[in-house]
Formats: C-alpha cells, structure tokens, sequence
C-alpha cells in the first residue's frame, strides 16, 4: 500500500465533505455546520472558545457561523450566568427537525460509501478508524499537558 492511512483518512474526509455539501445544497447547510450543530447537540451550553477549538476554526469565524445559524433559527446564544462577557450556545427548537431530516442524508452518504462491505466489516472499519481517533487524541492531550 502506497498511501499512508493519514493521507486515505484525510482524502476520504474530504470527499465525504465533497459529497454532503452536494447533497445538502438546497438546505442551506454546509458540512462544517453540520458539524458544528452535531458539536453543540453533544454540547449544549458550551461556550463559543471552546466549541471553536472542538470544530477547529477560529474563535471569529465561528462567531460568523453561529450569527448565520441563529438568523437561520437554528441556534441560540444566552448570556451566561457566571460570566456576563461570555455566551453560552444551544440549539434552538427548530434545529431538531432539521438534523432529524439531516440524518437521513448522512446515512445515505455513509450507505455508499460503505458500499459493498459487510456489516461487520463496516462494524470493524468505525472501531478500526475510532481506535486511530482514540490514539490520536490521547497524544494530543499529552501535548497539551506538556505545554502547560
């Protein structure tokens, strides 16, 4: 195999994106604010520093994301009690019907690109890839720590 796993990892997360942008283009509803909205499903009530360093973008362009989603009625700031510089994000009561009609976009997606592996093998490749987050992540912290 000529290709490391970083490179089939980053070339087939990148497709993915490809693929669902097309997909979700009438919905108004990129890839990354897919991602953010799943970030702040898993979430609620964060704040918008550390969500920006959940999603990987700067603090400002999350800023952006989040004036469009909340215009789009999809999130909501409230001002936070223990600190009254800062926001404290949710989603807001229309954002469930619209990941709920998401998911089904994303399970097709993931339908074909799984295509023609078996169950367990699919089964197998997410603990496979989680594995690989899992190691990633860990070293990352190390990092973190050892910086501080």
């Amino acid at each position: 195999m000529s290709d490391t796993i970083g490179f089939l990892l980053n070339d087939s997360a990148r497709l993915f994106r490809r693929a669902f942008n097309a997909r979700t283009r009438d919905s108004g509803i990129t890839a990354l604010q897919w991602r953010l909205l799943i970030y702040l499903r898993r979430h609620e009530g964060i704040r918008q520093g550390p969500l920006a360093e959940l999603i990987e973008v700067e603090p400002i362009t999350l800023s952006r994301m989040i004036d469009r989603l909340e215009e789009a009625g999809l999130v909501e700031r409230r001002a936070d009690p223990s600190d009254r510089r800062a926001w404290l994000l949710y989603l807001a009561p229309g954002a469930d019907e619209l990941l709920t009609a998401m998911r089904a976009t994303t399970d097709a997606l993931n339908a074909e690109a799984t295509e023609g592996l078996t169950a367990a093998e699919r089964d197998q490749l997410a603990a496979l890839v989680e594995r690989v987050r899992a190691n990633l992540s860990r070293r990352e912290c190390l990092k973190e720590e050892e910086a501080a």
